[in-house]
């Protein structure tokens, strides 16, 4: 991320002319994380998924909320659950199955994961 821009800038203080370079802005690992899930929430908004599924009620699947809570944020688990979204699944969260998603990439999938699990509540 940068502040305003990474182009430079002039500023006049006075009679004289300073040069600015604008520098990346440090972010810690929460902003991070929420960055990278925007990617995954505008995903999910393009696609359809919510059709069967609610950030915070169950519809005809479970709510994003509720998985992000029953799995750990772990690189095993991001990959699994991407999987599910590409090949589909059943029995998890009942007897309906979620229908596949073969178009979508592998790397889409992960960055759907990611954005559940920036909703984790506990």
């Amino acid at each position: 991320m940068f502040a305003c821009n990474s182009a430079e800038k002039s500023e006049s203080t006075g009679d004289t002319t300073t040069t600015v370079e604008q520098l990346p802005v440090e972010t810690n690992s929460a902003s991070s994380a929420n960055a990278g899930s925007s990617k995954g929430e505008q995903l999910i908004s393009g696609s359809d998924c919510l059709t069967c599924h609610k950030v915070d009620a169950k519809i005809v699947g479970p709510a994003y909320v509720d998985v992000a809570n029953k799995y750990e944020a772990t690189e095993a688990n991001i990959e699994m659950l991407a999987g599910k979204i590409i090949n589909g699944g059943a029995g998890s969260w009942g007897d309906i199955p979620m229908a596949p998603h073969a178009a979508l990439s592998t790397e889409d999938a992960k960055e759907m994961v990611k954005y559940i699990f920036s909703l984790k509540t506990k």
